[in-house]
């Protein structure tokens, strides 16, 4: 059998991709987009309408969108692969 440790590699690679993109996207649009008003993470953590404040929110919000299924995705298939 074949190790899937490429696989995995790919897949954290391509989640830090995007969570980077999105911080990035976050960093423009606070930067280019006048009269934002101030992102809540989860409805409940105020962050400062700042350049900063935008791109932190958007990689947290990726960063939890993605990595949830992610991780359920990890936890199921591992433990397919102990069943077979």
């Amino acid at each position: 059998m074949s190790s899937n440790v490429g696989g995995h590699r790919f897949v954290l690679g391509l989640y830090a991709a995007l969570v980077a993109v999105a911080g990035v996207a976050g960093y423009l649009t606070g930067t280019f987009v006048s009269g934002l008003s101030a992102p809540r993470f989860l409805f409940l953590v105020p962050f400062p309408p700042t350049p900063a404040g935008f791109a932190a929110y958007g990689a947290l919000t990726i960063a939890l969108v993605l990595g949830v299924p992610l991780a359920l995705v990890v936890y199921v298939s591992a433990g397919l692969d102990d069943a077979a």
